[in-house]
């Protein structure tokens, strides 16, 4: 059975939710999921899954999650070859060219790994509605897919 770690970091609950949309599109689809808060997550827990999913706000003008920082950094220095990632976030599009900038950088950091990105990055404003939930079932089911 395919494993899925899903790590998420929220100040508004946005983000968890999202993790939690994610999560629970992927238990569907008879994948077993561990959803962790960033701050709580070791990220060399990741290698431990085959899916990796990371759902992280961006704040003020492009700033990541000051408590995922050390998550962000060491997630860098891993061989994550063999893994299918994925990244999604909700932001607030009031910030122009800093929206949701946080997705860009974790996709960056998880390129390094050597993990191929399963689908599209998905950036949502503020919480998700109907539609950011279709897409963030598709989401799942193509990282389901690239990962089989």
């Amino acid at each position: 059975m395919l494993t899925a770690q899903v790590v998420y970091a929220t100040i508004t609950g946005n983000n968890e939710e999202v993790a939690d949309i994610v999560a629970a599109s992927l238990e569907k689809l008879q994948i077993q999921v561990q959803e962790t808060e960033i701050s709580q997550t070791d990220a060399a827990d990741l290698k431990l899954a085959d899916i990796l999913v990371v759902c992280a706000y961006t704040y003020d003008e492009g700033k990541m999650p000051e408590e995922g920082m050390d998550f962000y950094e060491d997630l860098q220095t891993l061989d994550l070859s063999g893994k299918v990632y994925g990244v999604a976030g909700s932001g607030d599009k009031f910030y122009g060219e800093f929206y949701n900038t946080t997705v860009d950088h974790f996709d960056a950091a998880f390129q390094k790994t050597g993990a191929k990105r399963g689908t599209e990055n998905v950036k949502i404003d503020l919480e998700p509605y109907e539609e950011d939930v279709e897409k963030l079932n598709q989401f799942a089911k193509n990282l389901v897919t690239v990962a089989k």
